[in-house]
């Protein structure tokens, strides 16, 4: 299927590894002009010749905080004008709530909510006027199931998730739609953190609960950053513009709800 965004300007966040890198590959190879930003400039650098490497659209880096003021401008610098953001951060550290202070609850909410909102009131007027906008905002499963190490990640992204439900709304008129996927286990740095926590809880190795989790989802498997990319694609495509304000979990099957 031809997506029709060749020749669109992307942004993607935290791109040089992970999930992020899945978006602006799948983006790239539709012909997508890629802007990435990631805060080390060498793995930045080293995924932008990647993912050159594959052909299509070009690819430029940012290196910065994208959690920060000036991060956030550097990249707006870079691509001014993007028809396409992809929201994404890092997400907070596990732990027990009880050892939160508050400067630890402000940084989540920082990186994890209003980073994303500050992006898109940046972006989302001139898709408005351009009359295509597709804003894909990276969440997690934890929005729909809470986990219980995850607490500062369920906070900040479930407001997150509260404040798109209202705007997107708004903007779909427009052709401008705002969406989020909510990744479930995928083998990333973050899902490898976390399966050490586990792991030290539990008192067995990093390998054995990574295997561990990997068995106990219904597809007997951890998701890949490149599937996960291929769904933001298809989200961001031309097609898609009948399709804002929603959670998409891409989970393996892990949720057991219906809704």
């Amino acid at each position: 299927m031809d997506l029709g965004i060749a020749g669109k300007k992307a942004i993607v966040c935290a791109a040089s590894k992970g999930l992020g890198r899945g978006c602006a590959e799948s983006l790239a190879r539709e012909g997508v002009d890629v802007t990435i930003c990631a805060r080390t400039a060498e793995t930045l650098e080293a995924t932008a010749d990647e993912i050159r490497a594959l052909g299509g659209g070009a690819v430029t880096t940012v290196a910065c905080d994208i959690t920060s003021e000036e991060g956030r401008a550097a990249i707006l610098e870079a691509c001014p004008a993007p028809d396409i953001l992809v929201n994404n951060a890092g997400g907070p550290p596990p732990g027990d709530f009880r050892d939160w202070d508050r400067d630890t609850w402000i940084a989540a909410v920082d990186a994890n909510m209003l980073t994303p909102i500050f992006l898109i009131k940046a972006v989302v007027d001139g898709m408005i006027e351009r009359k295509f906008g597709r804003i894909v905002n990276i969440t997690s499963s934890a929005v729909k199931a809470p986990i219980d190490i995850l607490g500062l990640s369920n906070g900040a992204r479930a407001g997150l998730t509260g404040f798109v439900a209202g705007i997107a709304r708004k903007t779909v008129r427009h052709n401008v739609t705002i969406n989020a996927i909510l990744p479930g286990p995928f083998d990333t740095d973050r899902f490898r953190s976390n399966v050490k926590v586990l792991a030290e809880k539990e008192g067995i190795s990093e390998e054995e609960m990574f295997a561990k989790r990997s068995a106990g989802n219904p597809a007997g498997r951890v998701g890949t950053a490149e599937e996960f990319g291929e769904l933001c694609a298809y989200v961001c495509s031309a097609q898609a513009g009948f399709m804002t304000g929603q959670n998409l979990l891409l989970d393996g099957g892990a949720f057991p709800g219906t809704l």
